[in-house]
């Protein structure tokens, strides 16, 4: 299995940027996908989880409203559109899959990407 993150970078306070995360090796519809991040000193946080289906979606209090998880189960790919940025987003963000529930805990995901730095400037 291998999960391909991308599209990360650096961007101005209020702006946007969007992520991918290309799977391969697994039945991709079959396994939800989540966004992670971790910031310098600081433990993984969960962001956001989509279901294999497409039709459900759990988001941290700090992702609701600006960020939104779409997949293309065609593509074998997962987005991440980050709107309204700010500061406090800057970290390496990680996609990861699971089988099963929907869950914000980082163990209970089987696979992981590289990561991709995201930077916010004030």
């Amino acid at each position: 299995v291998q999960l391909q993150a991308s599209g990360g970078g650096l961007v101005q306070t209020g702006g946007s940027l969007s992520l991918s995360c290309a799977a391969s090796g697994l039945t991709f519809s079959s396994y939800a996908m989540g966004w992670f991040r971790q910031a310098p000193g600081k433990e993984r946080e969960f962001v956001v989880v989509i279901s294999g289906s497409g039709r459900t979606t759990l988001y941290a209090d700090s992702a609701k409203g600006r960020f939104t998880i779409s997949r293309d189960n065609a593509k074998n790919t997962v987005y991440l559109q980050m709107n309204r940025m700010r500061p406090e987003d800057t970290a390496v963000y990680y996609c990861a899959a699971k089988g099963g529930t929907l869950l914000r805990t980082p163990s209970t995901y089987g696979y992981w990407g590289q990561g991709t730095q995201v930077t916010v400037s004030s």
